[in-house]
């Protein structure tokens, strides 16, 4: 049986293009007792609430309809953020070259943070441009580095 979040995706992509912007992730997740459904969107020139708005409506309908999550849960579309988490292959290929903060379990040469240009992606291996090669199994989290 297909994931929540992968079913959502599918009903979500046509509205999201429909509103002109793209599916950057959905995901469906339990927190402080509370299920979200979120759908992150992303669009050349940033996401304003009018396109969150465009999704969010249609969406919100054609998920009332479909019904494909069985409990009670709470839906939210936002951008994916100048500090989006890259978590599928197609993120890491449109981000190379670009900064990135890669989060580990654990420490590695006494830091469990580092930031680099994004050099290559293979079989959930980070690997940054300074040479620094982080295997998927110690990678908990890899996001888009903004400077402010």
């Amino acid at each position: 049986m297909p994931k929540i979040a992968d079913m959502v995706a599918e009903l979500a992509k046509p509205v999201v293009e429909a509103a002109g912007c793209t599916l950057w992730d959905v995901e469906y997740v339990k927190e402080a007792g509370e299920w979200f459904l979120r759908v992150y969107i992303d669009r050349e020139g940033g996401v304003d609430l009018d396109a969150c708005e465009a999704v969010s409506r249609p969406l919100s309908d054609l998920l009332d309809e479909a019904d494909p999550i069985p409990n009670s849960y709470t839906f939210e579309v936002s951008s994916a953020g100048l500090e989006r988490a890259l978590r599928k292959p197609e993120h890491f290929t449109k981000c190379m070259g670009r900064q990135v903060d890669v989060r580990l379990y654990h420490p590695l040469e006494g830091s469990k943070e580092f930031t680099g240009a994004l050099a290559g992606y293979e079989d959930g291996a980070v690997l940054l441009a300074d040479g620094k090669r982080f295997d998927k199994k110690d990678v908990a989290q890899v996001r888009l580095h903004a400077d402010f």
